[in-house]
């Protein structure tokens, strides 16, 4: 399962996971992009599963947990890849804009691992959290984000020492810029030019977590830090 599965590195996540042909759950908020990506797929991969939900609202986890469980056994594999991102400083950062991002990135994260971690220890699977550069340090104009990236690195690390002995593997990526929809509105906002050549591409990522997930299972990768090889500017 990938939540943010409509576009950016969760897209591609999607289709890398096509082609080596599992079966994908698509979670986000908009049924017709992810109806788009799910039409994307291969005619050699399983069809995959379209689930339009709101995960800033408890309710609509709970449905989308139980309505998983009533489709399928298990899941092996699941890949928090929604969040979003708002800008400020300190001194001026609107606490409404706190309060949605620690709603997407942080609650909604939690909760969604909460409701699916007895099919994963069923499956001894395997959980990815697509973090950011941010939730390994702060920068200026970007405190809110970054909290609720420190935030879901510390879920992620608990979990892991949480499930690992019942063969749940635990994996954080964070990522430097990367080369989605989301960046270009965060070059808008910071009035830089955007150069997608210049950053990461979200095939790359997806190519990357799915060598991690290949890994045999006397190993576990519990951290990788992404970032552009060319510095944006430079």
């Amino acid at each position: 399962m990938v939540t943010g599965a409509s576009g950016g590195v969760g897209r591609a996540i999607v289709l890398a996971l096509a082609g080596e042909g599992v079966r994908v759950h698509l979670v986000g908020r908009r049924a017709e992009a992810l109806g788009d990506v799910a039409g994307q797929v291969g005619g050699t991969a399983p069809r995959p599963l379209v689930h339009r939900a709101d995960l800033s609202h408890d309710a609509e986890i709970t449905q989308l947990v139980a309505r998983i469980q009533r489709e399928v056994r298990t899941i092996d594999i699941l890949v928090h890849a929604a969040g979003i991102i708002s800008l400020g400083r300190v001194d001026r950062a609107p606490m409404e804009e706190f309060d949605r991002q620690f709603a997407i990135n942080v609650r909604a994260a939690y909760a969604v691992s909460q409701g699916f971690l007895p099919m994963l220890k069923a499956s001894q699977g395997q959980i990815v959290f697509l973090n950011s550069s941010a939730g390994l340090s702060g920068r200026a104009g970007s405190s809110q984000y970054a909290a609720t990236k420190h935030a879901l690195r510390g879920i992620a690390d608990s979990l892991r020492e949480e499930v690992n002995g019942e063969g749940v593997r635990v994996l954080s990526v964070f990522l430097g810029r990367t080369a989605t929809p989301m960046q270009a509105a965060i070059h808008q906002a910071e009035d830089r030019a955007y150069e997608p050549e210049r950053l990461i591409r979200p095939e790359d990522v997806a190519s990357i977590v799915i060598s991690a997930l290949r890994l045999p299972r006397s190993i576990e990768v519990t951290d990788m830090t992404l970032r552009p090889l060319q510095k944006p500017g430079s």
